[in-house]
């Protein structure tokens, strides 16, 4: 049995295509665990306001008709924070798609969706970690189910939180908490989303470039004209972010 001390929402994603920078949710389904063990279930097909390309619909079925009249992010993200607010989150693939996609989708809608304080524990990293399977053969694996309606968000998000729970008996090391499961399985410290920065021995440093390697603080520091490069470019908005709250840190140490 899962033990948590806070909600858990577990979230899955269908969106236009991969680009976490430039692609678009266009179904969102939450199942927040609360700590007694009741579930609530939230489900929403989104308007991209993008053509989805046909190698997605191939995917989840989701045609640009099916979405004309849904709503848009920007409209019912209020209504997502409110449900996801104090919760840690959780998915499959989540620390590197759903997640990330869901953080770019907020700042674009303007909505303040603060990662702060929030553990984040990714059923694919467990399960890749201990067997190196799909979410389908995780399930069947685990549950010993055949996943029917593979690629529906709720769907995925079901079988997502019955995987966690299956493991959690399976491998009695992982503990029944989100800080034990990420101890034993080691928790991904995370700047970026879309990693353009990762940390080295506490220091934030440029994953990507000619800088690859080097502290992002002191190569800003030296080139200023590199911020200014970046905040052109297309970079997705959560590394803007967290680029120009290194060099705000960076300026505030020259005073």
């Amino acid at each position: 049995m899962l033990h948590i001390t806070k909600p858990l929402a577990f979230i899955d994603l269908e969106t236009t295509g991969v680009n976490i920078g430039s692609d678009r949710i266009v179904e969102i389904a939450i199942i927040k665990i609360l700590p007694d063990g009741s579930k609530s279930i939230k489900r929403k097909i989104i308007n991209p306001e993008m053509a989805i390309p046909k190698a997605s619909t191939d995917v989840h079925g989701i045609t640009d008709e099916m979405v004309k009249d849904a709503p848009t992010f920007a409209q019912v993200a209020r209504e997502l924070k409110q449900m996801l607010d104090g919760c840690d989150l959780a998915g499959y693939n989540s620390n590197r798609f759903d997640i990330p996609l869901l953080v770019e989708e907020f700042l674009r809608a303007d909505v303040d969706f603060d990662m702060k304080g929030r553990r984040m524990v990714d059923v694919q990293n467990v399960f890749h970690k201990m067997e190196q399977r799909t979410l389908s053969a995780a399930y069947k694996f685990y549950c010993n189910k055949t996943l029917e309606g593979a690629h529906s968000a709720e769907a995925d998000a079901s079988a997502t939180h019955e995987v966690l729970l299956a493991q959690l008996e399976k491998y009695p090391e992982l503990g029944n908490t989100i800080e034990s499961i990420n101890k034993t399985i080691g928790e991904e410290v995370i700047v970026d989303f879309a990693r353009r920065f990762v940390m080295d021995n506490g220091v934030e440093v440029f994953n990507f470039g000619k800088y690859k390697g080097k502290s992002v603080a002191e190569v800003l520091k030296a080139e200023p004209q590199y911020y200014d490069w970046m905040m052109r470019g297309d970079f997705p908005q959560h590394t803007k972010q967290k680029l120009t709250e290194i060099f705000t840190r960076t300026k505030l140490k020259k005073v």
